[in-house]
């Protein structure tokens, strides 16, 4: 079940313009992840600073981190960033009725 927490959670990690960054090129690269040395290859980044951001992504639940013999394969987690997506349009153009109270606050 998606909360409001988690999915401010989620959001604020996708708030840093590196983060998103790493985000949108895993969801390129699909089910089959990037290692740290990939992902700095292609956005320009040394992998300390990715190790820091790819953290916030993996405590957001956003990525997912497999040991493969030396490497670490970063992956996006298609369910959580679905479950975020679904939370944010949920009740699009349900349309909104103020009530008179409602509309003083």
């Amino acid at each position: 079940m998606t909360t409001h927490t988690s999915v401010a959670q989620s959001l604020a990690a996708l708030g840093h313009d590196t983060r998103l960054a790493i985000f949108r090129l895993l969801v390129r690269a699909g089910h089959g992840g990037l290692n740290v040395g990939e992902i700095g290859q292609h956005l320009g980044m040394a992998a300390s600073t990715l190790a820091h951001h790819l953290g916030a992504l993996v405590d957001a639940d956003l990525v997912i981190q497999e040991r493969q013999g030396r490497q670490i394969i970063n992956r996006v987690n298609f369910d959580a960033m679905q479950q975020t997506v679904s939370f944010l349009t949920s009740e699009c153009c349900v349309g909104v009725t103020l009530t008179k109270a409602g509309a003083a606050a």
